[in-house]
């Protein structure tokens, strides 16, 4: 699933939810606790030190003060209710993914990964759904610019469809691969708009003028993002394009972040500009290139099939 999502949240900030949430402040808020004094009865905190990160946590759009008490916002409810993915937002994700890099030094130790929470891929489907529009639009952009005349395209583990909601906005017809598990969370999400493919892409008959993978490979090993852009190149029609988006390994900031969370999964990573057009060309597809898609961090790698 992509792992390229935003909060908006600088890392002072989560650590300081993440301090809420392990103390129980979080938990006190958002079930029977409306004011520090109450928070403080319920953990091991004081009333002083309650009330300052109580008061932080209003600062961050968290929850608001009404008639005294303090009422959680639609921000925090994601940390809560996980029934529609459009309400989690990103911070729920975020937060799975800041216990990953805290335990990243006993990982780089062990081998071992710290075990993942059972709500993890419905909070990255959440975060995914929550990406910014503006980058959405930019990614879509550029992948339909390498495929002018496509009316049909495969987003491949495509998370919670944010990009293939987009395509069909602009008129394709457009296929969202995700897994069993994530499909089912998504339920209705997209109502007619996109089609939901639960299982792999290899299980697909038809053929596609576009193939585009958002934020995928970097959450992949190399053999795995080979194998995949292989099965994927499969899926296009003579004349069709294939266009990965990602962080690629170019020394930028969004290549070191994705870095940190391959080390810290211990899978994935920043992938070798190089390597990944040769997985492409060794796909059968040609005229590769390497594009910077304007407006974010990520770069596009395209790759066509002849007519």
């Amino acid at each position: 699933m992509p792992s390229d999502e935003r909060t908006g949240l600088d890392t002072g900030s989560l650590l300081l939810v993440r301090a809420a949430r392990l103390t129980g402040v979080l938990e006190a808020l958002l079930s029977t606790a409306g004011t520090p004094g109450e928070v403080a009865a319920e953990t091991d905190l004081s009333v002083a030190d309650a009330d300052r990160l109580v008061g932080a946590l209003a600062d961050l759009g968290l929850f608001e003060e009404v008639d005294g008490a303090y009422e959680p916002t639609n921000r925090a409810l994601g940390m809560l209710a996980k029934r529609d993915v459009r309400s989690i937002g990103a911070i729920p994700h975020e937060l799975d993914r800041l216990e990953e890099l805290v335990g990243l030094p006993e990982t780089l130790e062990t081998g071992v990964p710290p075990e993942r929470p059972a709500e993890w891929e419905v909070n990255a489907l959440g975060a995914h759904h929550a990406s910014d529009e503006a980058t959405v639009r930019a990614r879509v952009t550029a992948a339909v610019r390498a495929a002018p005349d496509a009316d049909s395209v495969v987003d491949v583990c495509g998370g919670s469809g944010v990009h293939a909601r987009e395509f069909a906005a602009r008129g394709l017809d457009a296929t969202l691969v995700e897994s069993p598990s994530a499909v089912d969370a998504l339920g209705r999400v997209h109502g007619d708009r996109v089609r939901l493919h639960a299982g792999t892409p290899a299980a697909l008959e038809e053929s596609f003028g576009l193939a585009f993978l958002g934020g995928v490979l970097s959450g992949m090993d190399p053999a795995e993002a080979r194998a995949t852009l292989a099965v994927t190149a499969d899926l296009l029609s003579p004349g069709g394009a294939l266009v990965a988006v990602d962080a690629l390994g170019d020394g930028s900031a969004a290549s070191v972040a994705a870095e940190a969370r391959g080390l810290a999964t211990g899978h994935g990573g920043a992938h070798d500009p190089d390597e990944v057009r040769d997985w492409l060309a060794e796909a059968g597809l040609a005229d590769v290139r390497i594009e910077s898609v304007p407006g974010t961090e990520d770069t596009a790698v395209i790759g066509v099939v002849d007519d």
